[in-house]
């Protein structure tokens, strides 16, 4: 009895518990390179022939392209870190394959799978309570946020700038939008500009926006400004319906072109006379009413995007208007200064200050468009985990210590768990030890002795990482050289990771349908 169509595949058991392991595998190695401060990057190459170059595990997974369902679940477990806590993707998109390895090696040992996804979840439930014990009693001021900050970005593409420099940077910008409802995340953006150096970073407190003004005679810079946001066509009105109009003489012509000339310098008398100084409009700017503006002094935009016009509105407290008759100076927006500046073949416009001030522009600066893309990524990580670090003001040590003492707990409680389960929680601490082991690799060191030390290290002195100046590795307290990373992106890898390893350990029946 056929039950499946003849083009349907389907593989059972052991197959397809050792075909979807090996995929989540295979994704956690192609990431696994790029951990830790002297991780190395990937070229990713499209079809199109655009290329990527970056060390951002979340990146590398998206572009990677994936097919295979399961291979899938630990590039979503790479997603749901950068979505959540927006650093540590490739340490949770490792830890999942590490899981999957050591399950694999327990179905070997016919271990049930369904009681290797209960040990592991008994291993996760103690490793969280471990995490809790590592957070450091130290307050998280602005130094330890830069501490934060910089552990993210080292080893990643900062262009010519160091971690330390891009750190003040981003710690700025959080302190800026944090208040004691929180920290308005949202309200920090980053805005790549091609050109110049990366040591022309800076941090604008206001937007950028790319667009330039509708008129060359208008004005590049204004000074504690009224600002307008408008929904309207600066144009000659049309009707809806085709119309004719039959002209008998030149008179007739003179007077249609002078109503028609009346109506347009009516529009810059009217935005002129409410007494606004900065014009930002959703439509277009006919050539004509551009040149009145311009005569007025008015600085106007024209053919604004909606994601813009609303950025505008929220950083300048600006009311967005339909109709011009409409506006009134209780709709107008403020900013201490907005100004344009041409940067190549680009026209930017700057709003900063006032209301403005309650968002703010890491202008990203590069050689390349690999560099600010690249950079563009980093400081956007480290503007996430330093937004996490001062929401909680939980962070742990870095450089694969927290793992260590994670994996320590985790044996030290195996012990009292009863039957096979134990062997899963047992397990469970062994796949933490892909990190501290990754990380050895990646600068050179024997993964194995490294390891070794550490748990030495760990036990003699309470808390011991990987620390590398670059030049050299020592086995030190990471604390004391300021490598720290927020607790909840050490909780969000176990969560996410264990979830995706148990959810692909448990099938046994893969059916693929044409």
């Amino acid at each position: 009895m056929f039950i499946l169509s003849e083009d349907s595949q389907r593989t059972q058991g052991r197959d397809a518990q050792s075909s979807n392991i090996m995929a989540g595998k295979a994704v956690a190695e192609a990431v696994r390179t790029t951990l830790g401060p002297r991780g190395m990057d990937k070229m990713l190459v499209d079809s199109s022939g655009d290329v990527v170059i970056t060390n951002d595990g979340a990146t590398i997974l998206n572009k990677m392209d994936i097919e295979h369902p399961a291979a899938q679940m630990i590039v979503e477990v790479a997603e749901t870190q950068e979505d959540e806590v927006g650093d540590g993707t490739t340490t949770a998109a490792v830890l999942a394959g590490n899981l999957l390895g050591e399950a694999e090696d327990l179905l070997e040992q016919d271990v049930h799978a369904t009681t290797i996804v209960e040990g592991y979840h008994e291993a996760a439930r103690i490793a969280l309570e471990a995490i809790d014990e590592q957070v450091l009693e130290a307050d998280v001021n602005d130094e330890v946020l830069k501490q934060v900050a910089e552990s993210s970005m080292t080893g990643k593409g900062t262009g010519g700038l160091t971690a330390d420099q891009l750190a003040e940077t981003v710690v700025e910008a959080i302190q800026h939008v944090a208040s004691d409802d929180g920290v308005e995340r949202d309200n920090v953006t980053v805005h790549t500009q091609v050109g110049a150096s990366s040591s022309a970073t800076e941090l604008i407190p206001g937007i950028v926006i790319d667009e330039e003004p509708a008129h060359d005679e208008m004005p590049s810079e204004v000074e504690d400004a009224s600002i307008a946001i408008l929904d309207v066509e600066l144009g000659v009105r049309t009707g809806e319906i085709d119309a004719e109009y039959s002209i008998d003489s030149i008179d007739q012509l003179n007077a249609a072109l002078d109503a028609e000339e009346s109506e347009l310098r009516g529009y810059a008398e009217t935005l002129a006379d409410s007494g606004v100084d900065v014009v930002f409009t959703t439509d277009d700017i006919d050539d004509r009413v551009a040149s009145f503006l311009a005569n007025e002094g008015v600085l106007a935009f024209e053919d604004l995007g909606n994601k813009d016009a609303r950025k505008i509105a929220s950083a300048t407290g600006a009311r967005r208007v339909g109709a011009l008759a409409d506006l009134e100076e209780d709709d107008f927006g403020h900013a201490d200064r907005i100004r344009t500046e041409t940067f190549g073949d680009d026209d930017l416009a700057f709003v900063e200050g006032g209301a403005a001030a309650e968002s703010v522009t890491v202008f990203v600066r590069g050689g390349t468009e690999h560099v600010v893309s690249e950079l563009e990524r980093t400081i956007g990580d480290a503007l996430d985990v330093v937004a996490t670090a001062l929401e909680s003001g939980e962070v742990v040590p870095g450089a694969g210590a927290s793992e260590i003492a994670i994996a320590d707990k985790i044996r030290s409680e195996a012990a009292a768990i009863q039957g096979r389960k134990q062997l899963a929680v047992t397990a469970f601490a062994d796949a933490l030890d892909i990190v501290p082991r990754t990380l050895a690799a990646n600068t050179g060191q024997d993964p194995i002795d490294s390891l070794v030390d550490l748990r030495a290290a760990h036990e003699a002195e309470g808390r011991a990482g990987l620390i590398t100046d670059g030049e050299t590795v020592t086995i030190d307290d990471p604390v004391e050289f300021g490598v720290v990373d927020p607790a909840d992106v050490k909780r969000e890898a176990v969560e996410s990771a264990t979830e995706a390893a148990t959810m692909i350990v448990r099938i046994d029946d893969v059916i693929a349908a044409e």
